[in-house]
């Protein structure tokens, strides 16, 4: 059995032609793979650069690997989770928005026909946050939060799949908080999230530790 991921896209690049950048790229191709086969995950309020960049990013990864059958049917849409969700039938009360202001902790339970959907807004990986979830809760959907520690989106997204759907409790799952990514003997950069644990390392997007190299040498270039 699987479940809807949606994430309302609301990065700032929405009111132009500019498209995804490329860490977004990552952290949203990983959320198929971290949601697993059964699922789908739905991206919404997409501007058009930013839904074809999405869909032809998505489009190579499936023809490149071999091992696409193992991640989430991935779904861009320009219409908004409200609109998504009339189109579709699914009232308000079957929609979860993981909230960092909730009062309520998510728990396996919420996955037994409690909730059929799970939304997520912007970018939860803001550091320092920004609220941007706020957005989203003045619309009353209900909420569930996943702990005290900020983490990126795709994390979000994989540990709420490790709930509801592999039935663990937050305290059950293995986390690295703050990583520090070593590139090198001298250089390396601290994250300010909590990541799901790989062995001793973080969980990352593939291609996200090049990235983030990569912007680190940018950073010094005069």
């Amino acid at each position: 059995m699987g479940f809807n991921y949606v994430i309302e896209h609301m990065e700032e690049d929405e009111e132009t032609s500019k498209a995804i950048p490329p860490w977004v790229e990552l952290e949203y191709a990983h959320m198929r793979t971290l949601a697993g086969p059964y699922s789908q995950v739905h991206f919404t309020h997409l501007s058009k650069a930013s839904s074809d960049s999405l869909d032809a990013a998505f489009a190579k990864s499936d023809t490149e690997a071999a091992a696409s059958s193992g991640k989430a049917k991935a779904i861009c849409h320009s219409a908004g989770v409200l609109e998504l969700m009339k189109e579709r039938g699914v009232p308000l009360s079957k929609v979860c928005l993981l909230d960092p202001k909730a009062e309520k902790v998510l728990s396996p339970e919420d996955g037994d026909g409690e909730f059929e959907w799970f939304l997520f807004g912007g970018i939860l990986g803001d550091d320092p946050p920004r609220d941007r979830t706020s957005e989203l809760r003045v619309l009353g959907f209900p909420n569930r939060h996943l702990g005290p520690v900020q983490m990126t989106t795709d994390t979000a997204l994989g540990v709420t799949k490790l709930v509801v759907q592999d039935k663990k409790r937050l305290d059950e799952i293995p986390y690295v908080e703050f990583p520090t990514i070593h590139f090198n003997s001298k250089e390396s950069v601290e994250m300010p999230f909590r990541y799901i644990a790989n062995g001793s390392e973080p969980l990352l997007p593939p291609g996200m530790k090049e990235l983030l190299h990569e912007d680190l040498n940018k950073s010094f270039d005069f």
